[in-house]
């Protein structure tokens, strides 16, 4: 981890925070941490900045904070994306975390497996600590807004219309479309719907596609989802 993610209720009045668990683990054995060392710090939803190290023992580390920077800019995209299988979803969450992303729509699809929403990683606990772990390695507090969607129809044709913001640009990564994807504009909020591992079907296709979401092509490979994830969102965003 590159920056030790707090919580704001874990920070007294005095500015001093008492860590353990994962994170005392981490300091002690990956940071080897001694007292007065300053370590790289984020208040989750709020500012980064440096704590020093008061002091560390087996049971706690605890740090005397000072945070005044505001994290980095948002990626300015939405995502939704069709449940992948569970162990890649276990790398595709921290991975849109890292990248900023806004907001996180888990969905049905014709070729996602039904057991898959009885997994323990769409639990709620789960999915925060796969993001906390994204933020920790891209030096970021601000976490994506998370939802799971268990009917694709209703959520596009109900939802969508909301909760899209104005403006944006909605495009369907689908591997045989004609027409390449190519950057947006940073100033340009981006809705991407990506599928599973085969692929979104006909059906799905056409159902974004009359409500304003747009095919385009990353080449002729149908790319397993937590490898689509982050080449379309490096794509979308290239040269901004």
């Amino acid at each position: 981890m590159n920056l030790l993610l707090l919580h704001e209720d874990e920070i007294d009045g005095q500015g001093e925070a008492r860590l353990t668990g994962r994170r005392l683990e981490h300091a002690r054995e990956v940071l080897r941490v001694q007292a007065g060392q300053s370590l790289r710090v984020g208040v989750l939803g709020g500012l980064m900045g440096t704590a020093e190290v008061v002091s560390q023992s087996a049971e706690a580390l605890v740090l005397k904070v000072n945070v005044t920077q505001p994290p980095p800019p948002r990626a300015g995209v939405s995502l939704v994306l069709a449940v992948p299988r569970p162990k890649a979803l276990k790398r595709v969450i921290p991975a849109v975390a890292s990248l900023g992303v806004d907001r996180v729509v888990l969905v049905n699809a014709a070729r996602v497996e039904k057991s898959y929403f009885d997994s323990k990683v769409l639990a709620q606990e789960f999915l925060e600590g796969l993001v906390e772990l994204g933020l920790e390695q891209a030096c970021d507090t601000v976490r994506p807004t998370l939802e799971i969607r268990e009917r694709l129809k209703p959520f596009v044709e109900d939802e969508l219309a909301s909760w899209a913001p104005a403006g944006s640009v909605r495009l369907i990564p689908h591997p045989h479309a004609s027409t390449p994807l190519k950057p947006v504009p940073a100033s340009t909020h981006v809705v991407l719907a990506i599928g599973p591992d085969g692929g979104w079907v006909p059906y799905e296709v056409e159902l974004f596609s009359k409500n304003g979401f747009a095919p385009v092509s990353l080449g002729p490979r149908v790319l397993r989802g937590e490898v689509a994830v982050p080449a379309v969102l490096g794509a979308v965003r290239a040269g901004t």
